[in-house]
């Protein structure tokens, strides 16, 4: 199993710009492992953000195509999300999660969760 640690959340002003850390540990190999970014804004479910395969391949939610970007370093084991143009509205706890199939990355499905990152977008 893969435990993942989140970091990089503030305080920004609408329009700015943040980079999100996902920092991986554990036995396994990090390479292999689908890696997603989601989003719980207060009173609101859980969302995917953005995901990126074992091979690289990139996946959005629709509201941050163009503006987020998933990346990932599998010799520092870390996914990041550069965040820019934000809005107050993504306002919300990020999290990061690895799966070794990427139909959990998309499902939402994780075995630890880590604690997220407050990201707070000010108008």
């Amino acid at each position: 199993q893969v435990q993942v640690v989140e970091s990089g959340g503030g305080l920004v002003q609408a329009g700015g710009s943040l980079r999100l850390s996902c920092a991986a540990s554990g036995r396994s190999s990090f390479s292999i492992y689908a890696m997603g970014w989601y989003r719980q804004a207060p009173g609101k479910q859980r969302e995917l953000v953005a995901a990126i395969t074992s091979g690289g391949c990139t996946n959005y939610a629709d509201s941050v195509k163009g503006r987020f970007t998933i990346s990932r370093d599998n010799a520092k084991k870390t996914v990041y999300l550069q965040m820019s143009s934000l809005k107050p509205e993504e306002k919300a706890v990020y999290y990061c999660n690895a799966a070794r199939y990427f139909g959990r990355i998309v499902a939402g499905i994780s075995d630890n969760w880590g604690q997220g990152s407050q990201v707070t977008v000010s108008s």
